[in-house]
């Protein structure tokens, strides 16, 4: 921070000269310096930057690249490329695709959303490789943002999350050799693709921790009415039972049995928004000019709890069923 005259803007350099680029040692390493990140600037796209980096070299690269790979990539900045234009990341929905080409592949394609696109020196792609009996087989294929075909696609206007930042990804019949193909080829939707959807939203949990103690601490503490301190009280009793929920998740993971916690997990975001809700009641009675809680922070936090509503809900869905609460029509 002492290196950041302005976070809200693209940060990475500073971070690089903090030392923080290098790849942290576990998932909770990592979750712990996105809460403090965000806990300190108020900005939760901080983390999204530093963060997003963390993970993807964690998982794709380091968790399915071989040697050569991970020697290449590793301590680079690697972005993920899966959802598309009015597809989302829906695995029947994909169209781009890595057509054989000699010892290697022609992908052409468009993706949208790209996290940390802008900032990536190179794109893990989602395309189709093969199809049997009608199912679409996915390979991850590492593509240099240098490599010919490669076109950045500036975004609509995001007013959230600053300084993170999203492109789109055209890729016109882009070469690259067959040994691009990071992890198994064919593999990629169920093996990497799909884990990876619970690995962010573990580890994200402690950027909207981050973003908690962030607001809390821009409340009045001392000398606030009776009423007022007993909201605080309960925001600040919420906010300490999330974060013993999401360090139990994190270390889960860590330890590779993250599928246990799933209804942890679930309850976590459930729990979100009603501590949003509770900084916006406390504000509206207690602080009707405002100030004390940005607006800006509080946009953040609802963009984060509205991605991937939808499997959300499906997920609740069957954690009713599983218990028996709940009848399909």
């Amino acid at each position: 921070m002492a290196r950041c005259a302005d976070p809200q803007r693209d940060p990475l350099h500073e971070m690089a000269e903090a030392g923080l680029l290098a790849p942290a040692e576990s998932y909770t390493a990592i979750a712990h310096t996105k809460a403090a990140l965000v806990e300190r600037t108020g900005l939760p796209g901080v983390a999204g930057i530093w963060g997003g980096r963390q993970m993807v070299a964690r998982w794709f690269i380091a968790g399915f690249g071989n040697d050569e790979q991970r020697a290449a990539w590793l301590h680079r900045t690697a972005a993920v490329a899966i959802s598309e234009p009015r597809a989302g990341a829906h695995p029947k929905l994909l169209t781009t695709r890595a057509e054989p080409d000699g010892d290697g592949f022609r992908v052409s394609g468009e993706k949208a959303w790209v996290s940390n696109g802008p900032l990536a020196d190179v794109f893990i792609v989602l395309a189709i490789t093969a199809e049997q009996d009608g199912r679409k087989r996915y390979s991850a294929l590492l593509v240099p943002r240098d490599a010919p075909g490669v076109v950045l696609k500036d975004t609509p206007a995001f007013d959230a999350l600053r300084p993170s930042r999203h492109c789109g990804l055209v890729l016109e019949n882009v070469r690259v050799p067959r040994t691009a193909v990071l992890g198994a080829e064919g593999t990629a939707y169920e093996t990497m693709a799909l884990p990876f959807r619970d690995i962010e939203d573990a580890v994200g949990t402690f950027t909207l921790l981050g973003a908690f103690r962030f607001l809390r601490r821009r409340l009045a503490r001392d000398g606030a009415e009776a009423d007022a301190a007993k909201s605080l009280g309960a925001i600040s009793a919420l906010i300490a039972v999330f974060a013993a929920a999401a360090e139990l998740v994190v270390v889960a993971l860590d330890n590779d049995v993250l599928a246990g916690k799933a209804a942890v997990l679930s309850g976590l975001h459930v729990l979100a928004a009603e501590i949003v809700q509770r900084f916006r009641a406390h504000q509206a009675r207690f602080d009707p000019a405002g100030g004390a809680v940005p607006d800006a922070t509080l946009r953040d936090l609802d963009v984060l709890l509205s991605v991937a509503k939808g499997p959300r809900r499906v997920r609740l869905v069957n954690l009713a069923r599983e218990a028996g609460d709940f009848e399909a029509p």
